[in-house]
């Protein structure tokens, strides 16, 4: 019987963690580790055109499962593709393990062809990135790296160069059982009866929440209730606290909308429930500020905290909510809902006038019909730009639907990558890419791993021929766009000429129609809708002082547009308001 390999052994770590498909681009120096997959039952090796689009589809995997996922990239130039998508899955605390294949150890340190220092180049983007420079060493750095990855919920890489892959695994090898689940973290009880007494102190409280409340929905809804509090959300905590809260009064940010900026603002205490929200102009400071987050290098570094709670949100409002008083009045949660709806009614306009006539097709419009028609247990992956506006403003949570983006990193291109990581786990469920021409174009090379693999994904693909936040940008910084048209090709053509079904809509009496057709089609399928380049071009109410990229230097005044089917949802959290 064959010795094992260090490579061979290096993917069975991998199978005992949990991981399932190691996705990548084949090379020289990562060949052993692919062909010990090749040859195993338990893992599965994902061919994609480029490592980029390797490190988007294991991080949106590991966003929706939780689990740990895994990448790879050849020596050199291969491994440093993937250092943008790992750097979105390190910021969206995504679990994930990187495998950056080295050249020839003997070689290292002597400028040898396609050198680099992969274990020094991914410090930045990861919690733990170490070098193999023995097979004895490999086991112990493999499994510290997944305890990291897991244990510290982001990134850990290992670099192993290939002849030492293709080297017999030592007789002896120290393994140990693997942690692949996180804890629930609670805090003090010294904690908790302080949070309790700055709450009962006060007379109006505001919650904002972010991706920390995942899970945490009912504790939320009850705190809410015993507090009489309005519940505020970033754009990373809608999917998980929008959905049947009536207390909502919608998102704080430059996307923002309804009354979460007045909430956070007007309230005596604001309690920060899961979020790093990064956007400290939209931040009180003349208001008390509580943080509860998990990890407590988040707590303080935004805006200055009365307290700061080391806990995960679900398990510190458990052992919280039954020693606050409960507070009746609530003056100020109604006048929080009112000022929501009133402030919906007053944008709601911007996507119901004529836009069933206006050619070229409001994006707003597109939007919003994919919201009605997609399953309502979709997930939706969302590209960066005005596919994010979209997305906030138009998707309507549920609970069960997902809604993954690169919010925190920012990245170009993120959709499309990250739809083949989602459609892998279930191919089963509904996986649309919101792409902008933008994004996927940059990426565009990875819609033949749609194919190739008959991914039924579904790109629906805002077409106007340019890179629209970019010019947004420029035109209310007062400058004239430049450089941010696109000429594009008829993208349903080349669709159909990859081997998928594609459909050009440009005209809205099509739209409905062929978002159908393509939901119906039992493979890939990309709509290409052209839609009007002037959506939200000049906003009325922004100033250039305001808008540089997402940053914001100062101001509270969010882009308008519409809002979807919230409107309905904030009349219908007026009647929840006692009457007189």
């Amino acid at each position: 019987m064959a010795k094992q390999t260090v490579a061979e052994q290096f993917v069975d770590i991998l199978v005992r963690a949990g991981v399932q498909r190691l996705y990548g681009v084949v090379g020289d120096s990562l060949n052993p580790v692919v062909d010990a997959i090749r040859r195993s039952r338990a893992i599965d090796w994902i061919q994609v055109r480029h490592e980029e689009t390797a490190a988007f589809a294991a991080g949106a995997e590991a966003q929706v499962t939780g689990k740990l996922t895994a990448c790879a990239g050849s020596c050199g130039p291969g491994n440093l593709h993937l250092i943008n998508g790992l750097f979105d899955a390190h910021r969206s605390m995504a679990p994930v393990l990187a495998l950056a294949s080295h050249i020839p150890s003997s070689e290292i340190g002597t400028g040898y062809f396609q050198e680099t220092h992969p274990d020094r180049l991914f410090a930045e983007c990861s919690h733990y990135s170490e070098m193999i420079s023995s097979r004895q060493q490999m086991p112990r750095v493999l499994q510290t790296a997944i305890q990291h990855a897991v244990g510290r919920s982001g990134v850990s890489v290992v670099s192993l160069p290939g002849d030492i892959a293709s080297e017999a695994a030592p007789d002896r090898a120290i393994e140990h059982a693997l942690v692949t689940a996180r804890p629930s973290v609670r805090p003090g009880d010294a904690e908790i009866d302080r949070l309790a007494e700055l709450v009962d102190a006060a007379g109006k409280i505001t919650l904002f929440c972010g991706s920390g409340t995942a899970g945490a929905h009912a504790e939320v809804m009850e705190f809410a209730e015993r507090v009489k509090a309005p519940v505020g959300h970033a754009l990373r905590g809608k999917e998980w606290i929008q959905y049947d809260n009536p207390y909502d009064v919608g998102m704080s940010g430059l996307l923002g909308y309804g009354a979460a900026y007045e909430a956070t603002h007007e309230c005596d205490l604001l309690i920060l429930l899961g979020t790093d929200f990064p956007y400290n102009a939209f931040l009180p400071d003349d208001v008390k500020i509580v943080q509860i987050d998990v990890r407590p290098e988040h707590l303080g570094r935004r805006s200055q905290l009365a307290l700061g709670v080391w806990g995960d949100v679900r398990e510190t409002l458990r052992s919280l909510t039954p020693k606050v008083q409960i507070k009746s009045q609530r003056a100020f949660l109604d006048r929080m809902l009112k000022k929501h709806a009133d402030a919906l009614e007053g944008v709601v306009s911007a996507y119901t006038r004529k836009v069933e006539k206006h050619i070229p097709i409001h994006p707003e419009y597109v939007a919003s019909v994919l919201d009605e028609e997609a399953d309502d247990d979709a997930v939706f992956t969302v590209d960066t730009g005005m596919c994010n506006v979209w997305a906030a403003r138009y998707l309507t949570p549920n609970g069960r639907r997902r809604v993954i983006g690169s919010f925190t990193h920012g990245s170009m291109a993120n959709a499309l990558p990250q739809a083949i990581g989602v459609q892998f786990i279930d191919p089963g469920r509904q996986v649309v890419s919101m792409s902008g021409d933008g994004g996927f174009t940059m990426l565009m090379g990875d819609f033949l791993t749609l194919v190739q693999y008959g991914l039924p994904v579904k790109v629906v693909l805002f077409n106007n021929s340019s890179l629209g936040m970019v010019e947004l940008e420029m035109l209310v910084a007062g400058l004239p766009s430049y450089g941010t048209t696109n000429r594009n090709p008829d993208f349903a053509a080349v669709a159909r000429a990859a081997g998928a079904h594609g459909i050009r809509v440009e005209k809205p009496k099509q739209l409905r129609g062929a978002l159908r057709e393509a939901f119906a089609h039992q493979g890939p399928a990309l709509v290409d809708v052209v839609t009007d380049p002037n959506a939200l071009s000049i906003p009325p109410k922004v100033s250039a002082e305001m808008v540089s990229g997402f940053a914001l230097s100062a101001g509270k005044i969010v882009l308008d547009g519409g809002v979807g089917r919230m409107l309905q949802m904030a009349r219908s959290n007026l009647r929840n308001i006692p009457r007189m």
